[in-house]
């Protein structure tokens, strides 16, 4: 029997992609699942989809007030499992090219929304003594990436946070720790193509090429795999602390 029956899950950036991806496999294993983004349309056809073990919750998780009202309305809720999966892509542009505006952006979805969720969740699990938290960071924040300082800035500050939190609460019987995916099949990724064939001159193909041809297997990660690892972290209990890559040895 897994060990995720029963429990209940929050998943930030639940609607689409990546983070519907999170959802479906957690429904699978048996958890109940609260799925939150700052578009309802989305996540209230992936409840439609997946059943009445689904919540959809709309909250902007870069805004403290809307991060601490999806926790009052989640009142009645045990979330024992956070998976911070909600993130933005940025500007592709070099940093000089990059306003101040934007690189905000990303660091207030990327780091600054994995934070307020953490701190608007961690009280229940310490005081429950148990709990699971995993945070989305992205390879791209161990490894050099042309024009994107503020998306591999960002994702190193969330390995950064999530080594550190594992520490201040592990005492509590709780697990925190990170997953970099990358990269993986996604609009956003398609979107990074083209706009780096715009950047360079070439073809969107021809990008989407380049960039997989820098991992051991030559291919991006499928969503599912991705969505598969984020159940295998949170059946190993004796782990926290870590990030793991999974990138098709985009890094090794």
């Amino acid at each position: 029997m897994s060990t995720l029956t029963d429990r209940t899950a929050l998943v930030t950036g639940g609607g689409t992609g990546l983070g519907a991806a999170i959802a479906s496999s957690l429904v699978r294993q048996g958890c109940r699942v609260v799925v939150v983004g700052r578009r309802e349309a989305p996540l209230h056809q992936l409840a439609d989809e997946l059943g009445d073990r689904v919540r959809a919750e709309a909250c902007d998780v870069s805004d403290p007030e809307s991060v601490a009202h999806l926790a009052d309305r989640l009142h009645d809720e045990q979330i024992s499992i956070v998976i911070n999966n909600a993130g933005v892509a940025g500007p592709v542009a070099r940093l000089v090219d990059i306003a101040p505006e934007e690189w905000d952006d990303v660091f207030g979805v990327n780091v600054r929304g994995t934070y307020l969720v953490c701190r608007a969740f961690l009280p229940d699990m310490v005081r429950r003594g148990s709990g699971d938290i995993i945070n989305l960071a992205s390879v791209s924040g161990k490894r050099p990436l042309a024009a994107r300082t503020p998306y591999c800035a960002s994702k190193m500050a969330v390995i950064g946070l999530t080594s550190t939190l594992a520490f201040e609460v592990g005492e509590h019987g709780i697990s925190v720790n990170s997953l970099s995916p990358g990269p993986v099949e996604s609009e956003r990724m398609d979107r990074n193509f083209r706009l780096e064939a715009e950047r360079t001159g070439t073809h969107p193909e021809e990008a989407r090429a380049a960039f997989a041809g820098r991992s051991a297997l030559g291919r991006l990660v499928d969503p599912d795999e991705v969505a598969r690892a984020v159940v295998a972290m949170l059946q190993m209990p004796g782990m926290t602390g870590a990030d793991v890559d999974l990138s098709a040895g985009m890094v090794a």
